[in-house]
């Protein structure tokens, strides 16, 4: 009892502290935290949870996002990319957008221009620290761009599940 008691407080600091975000579910249509647990990953060990259907089916799914989903607008984190105001500022936010969308297809791109800013943000994270990861990881792949890059507060969209 005491051993699926720690089963059961880890899963569900797993899944309130490391979100599962839609958009890195590529090719799959619903999936689960338990699915996420107990897939295989070369290098990182398994993972092998016991419990009823009733529990599964309790925890709830998370779907790839679509056109009729609907989004809740809160206030989180983008790591942002690229700023500028040359003549040429609109094309190098799309060409980088469009290098890191190669590098990261999961990845939520947004382009905006607010006069005389041309600008790229990533990503739609409820803590700066999920957008720390991520601006750490595009860092670690772009290198050239790492000394524009840091996180920025507003408002994201959160997908209502």
């Amino acid at each position: 009892m005491k051993k699926n008691l720690k089963a059961f407080f880890f899963f569900f600091a797993a899944f309130f502290c490391f979100p599962l975000f839609a958009q890195e579910q590529a090719g799959v249509q619903s999936f689960s935290i338990i699915d996420a647990l107990e897939e295989s990953v070369p290098g990182k060990g398994e993972v092998e949870i016991r419990q009823s259907i009733a529990i599964r089916n309790l925890i709830g799914m998370r779907g790839l996002p679509s056109e009729d989903m609907q989004y809740l607008e809160i206030s989180g984190f983008r790591a942002q990319v690229f700023s500028g105001n040359l003549r040429n500022s609109k094309e190098e936010a799309f060409k980088r957008e469009k290098e890191i969308k190669e590098a990261f297809p999961e990845l939520a791109t947004y382009v905006t221009y607010v006069a005389p800013f041309w600008r790229l943000r990533i990503g739609d994270y409820r803590s700066h620290e999920e957008a720390y990861h991520i601006m750490r990881s595009l860092m670690g792949a772009f290198p050239a761009y790492a000394k524009e890059m840091y996180i920025v507060k507003e408002d994201v969209k959160v997908p209502l599940y």
